[in-house]
Parts: structure tokens; sequence; C-alpha cells
């Protein structure tokens, strides 16, 4: 009985997996479709940073045949991927939330919220700042006599990664939020790796910016900001678990 009982509540787990895998691909496919007439459209607009910056009579150009076609539908599926992460991430939530205790799902739900917010942050930090930075310095630089035109899918590929780049970048005070949750690390362990931690900072800066020391800047002098920021956050929580854990225990 025990056994069937156990085979019941996992098929009933699986099922409810199910079910949510299923909303949060409908809800991307909705997304998805009301994007897809704009296509060409979003593309124009990310496309704006370099055009700007373009010399006079230099454009985009499309390398590949099919490029025109593919490289706006690509761009349309990633944009209603990050516009429905609230949904996707809500159904994984729904899922997991059940199975947490009080306290958990009090500190999960901030982390997640102040996760999306700083990934959305750190997109836009990227187009309107640092994208035409990096532009601006790769026209100056091209050689003379060097037409600059850039391949659309190309482009496409190197603004997403520099859009996940920052967006990931920027989720720094939420890892370090949870180091000291899981009790890997403490506030006052963090504050003495300081030094440490700006050297890694400018080191990563370096690896995953395009190769001019503005687009390090910006993004080596916001992480270390946030770096700081994820150490006040991290002692504020973890003096509230400790205010919590003494009121449970008196």
């Amino acid at each position: 009985m025990t056994g069937a009982e156990g085979e019941g509540h996992l098929f009933d787990h699986l099922l409810e997996l199910r079910s949510r895998i299923l909303r949060g691909i409908v809800g991307l496919g909705l997304v998805l479709v009301a994007f897809l007439p704009f296509a060409n459209r979003l593309y124009a607009w990310l496309s704006r940073p370099l055009v700007e910056k373009l010399p006079a009579g230099a454009h985009l150009i499309a390398v590949e045949v099919a490029s025109p076609f593919f490289a706006p539908l690509k761009l349309a599926f990633f944009a209603a991927l990050v516009v429905s992460m609230p949904w996707l991430l809500y159904q994984a939530w729904a899922f997991v939330a059940p199975g947490l205790y009080r306290r958990e799902k009090r500190l999960a739900l901030p982390l997640l919220a102040s996760s999306l917010a700083l990934f959305y942050a750190g997109c836009a930090f990227a187009f309107y700042i640092v994208l035409p930075s990096v532009f601006r310095f790769l026209t100056m630089v091209t050689p003379e006599g060097v037409a600059m035109m850039t391949d659309i899918n190309a482009y496409l590929d190197f603004v997403l990664v520099i859009f996940l780049a920052f967006g990931i970048s920027f989720e720094l005070p939420v890892a370090l939020v949870i180091l000291v949750l899981l009790g890997w690390v403490t506030p006052a362990q963090l504050k003495e790796a300081r030094g440490y931690a700006i050297v890694g900072i400018f080191i990563l800066a370096a690896v995953i910016t395009p190769p001019d020391v503005i687009s390090q800047l910006m993004l080596a002098i916001p992480m270390c900001l946030l770096y700081e920021a994820g150490i006040v956050a991290a002692r504020v929580l973890a003096r509230r678990g400790d205010a919590d854990g003494g009121s449970g225990g008196a």
C-alpha cells in the first residue's frame, strides 16, 4: 500500500510537471506569435546602436540567402523568451513552492524577483549604454579604405552574447546572497575577499567584452558596485535569519 501511494504521488508530480511545462510553452508561443508580425521592426530597433555609428553610405548586409528571414525570426524568439520569462518562472515556482517551508518561500520570492529585475537591468544597460560606445570605438578603429558592413546574422549573435553576458553578470548580488544563505561563505568573508573579487571581475570583463577599455570598464565598475550591494543584502538577510532563529527558539 505504501509503495502504491508513493507511485501515485510520483505520478501526480509528473502530471503537474507536464502541466506546468505545457503552460509555459503555450505562454511563450502566444508571445512569439504576437511578436512575429513585428520581427523586422524589432531587428531595425536592435540594429539602431550600430546603424547610427556607421559611416555615411555604410549599412548592414545579408551574406547568407536566408538571413533576411531567419535573423528577424531568431530575434523574435529571443524577445518572446525574455518577455515571457516572468510567466515561465511563475510556472517553475508553482511547481516547486508546495514542497518548500514558509521561510524558504519568504526568501525565494524576493530572490526570484530580484534576479529577474537585475537581468532586465543588465540587458537595458548593455543596449542603451554599452553597445553605442562599443560601436563608436569599432568605427573609429576601422582601417582607412575598409568598408564596415556587418552581416545581420553576425550582428544579432554579437548583441545576444553581450545581452547574455551583462544580464548574467548583473545577477552577482543574488549569487552572493544564495552563497551566504547556503552557509558556504559569510558576509565577513566576502568583505575580506573584496580585493580578489575586484581582480577577478576585471579579468572576467576583459574576457567577455569586446577588446576595448571602455566596454570593459562599463562591465567591471557596475559589477564591483553590485558586489558591494550583494554584501550588504547578504548581511541584512543573515541578521534577519538570526533574529528569526532566535525568536523561534524562544
